[in-house]
């Protein structure tokens, strides 16, 4: 896939200024919010900068770009491919997830019908979360995560604030389980059979049904349903030793992820959240914690240019740091 595959949905003006950024910046590039008649913005590592006309990183809003009404209508025509009827219901969601995994958020005048949105008009703002695919990240939590006695991986719950890797991570999980990456030398039994519901196309990335990114060898995707339903589909059809799901917390997510672990299903989900205290205040999580309902909980945190992991068991006791550094690199991969 294109490294930045994600100015393809941008108008030839913004892309043209955007380009121009240092390559460095283009590789770390994280959000890029464009709000108009106010300066044009990008996030990289955690941090904002202003961009001028001409592709200069500013710190300074009176010198940066600001998109014009052109700039905003002509943008809305790309990111819906020309044809914004087909996307109500993603205008009623607030986002649309493009080619990639790359999401758009906006931002507008809300519509009501019966007192909930129906869609947005006139927007005017703009955020496009780039999607990364980083290979091997999740290779140091792998061996941590590992249930010897079944020969399967501990249902894992994956914590962090947003933009904090997340997404990330569980996509890098489901390419190590589904290749059988175990990143320990005793671990020698093969690949497991994954499932990935990615209600907001953003795990896989598919392009028309087709993932954009390498989720390992035996990853089936269901693209663009809601969670609880996908993870049913699952369970009746697909057979799936493990499933995957991003930022789930509704009831019916929870009943859902019940079901599959009652199946014997394994799961690896995530959630927004800064530390084990956060996850403990939401009731119905805390309550699928009480029932043992994850063995592992992995929590993400991003500071300058490095991430911090901590992984704990399912009783909230952390796992020994040094754990990882002394068993990981053997195995190779068991397809």
């Amino acid at each position: 896939m294109n490294a930045h595959s994600w100015s393809e949905v941008l108008p030839p003006a913004l892309r043209s200024i955007l380009m121009r950024l240092p390559e460095r910046m283009l590789d770390e590039l994280e959000e890029v919010r464009f709000r108009e008649e106010r300066p044009l913005e990008v996030s990289t590592m955690g941090e904002f900068h202003f961009v001028t006309k001409d592709g200069t990183v500013t710190d300074k809003p009176d010198t940066a770009y600001r998109p014009n009404r052109e700039d905003s209508l002509q943008l809305l025509d790309y990111v819906t491919n020309h044809s914004l009827y087909t996307m109500e219901e993603e205008l009623r969601r607030g986002f649309i997830t493009v080619a990639g995994g790359h999401r758009i958020g906006l931002a507008g005048r809300t519509v009501l019908t019966q007192g909930r949105v129906s869609h947005l008009r006139d927007i005017t703002g703009f955020n496009l979360r780039i999607a990364r695919e980083v290979a091997g990240i999740a290779d140091e939590i792998i061996p941590q995560l590992l249930d010897f006695a079944h020969r399967t991986i501990y249902s894992t719950l994956v914590v962090s604030p947003p933009q904090h890797g997340k997404t990330t991570m569980l996509r890098d999980m489901a390419r190590a389980v589904s290749s059988g990456c175990w990143n320990h030398p005793q671990a020698v039994w093969k690949a497991l059979k994954v499932g990935i519901v990615d209600e907001r196309s953003e795990i896989a990335g598919c392009m028309k049904g087709v993932p954009s990114y390498n989720l390992g060898y035996r990853t089936d995707v269901i693209d663009g349903c809601p969670k609880a339903e996908g993870l049913m589909m699952f369970i009746r059809s697909m057979s799936p030793d493990v499933l995957v799901v991003d930022e789930f917390g509704r009831e019916e997510d929870y009943d859902a992820m019940r079901e599959a672990i009652h199946a014997g299903v394994r799961m690896i989900a995530s959630v927004h959240g800064s530390d084990v205290e956060d996850i403990l205040r939401r009731p119905g999580l805390a309550s699928l914690l009480d029932e043992g309902g994850f063995s592992r909980i992995v929590v993400l945190r991003r500071t300058s240019r490095q991430w911090q992991r901590k992984v704990y068991d399912g009783k909230l006791r952390a796992l020994q740091p040094g754990l990882v550094s002394k068993i990981r690199g053997g195995g190779g991969c068991h397809v």
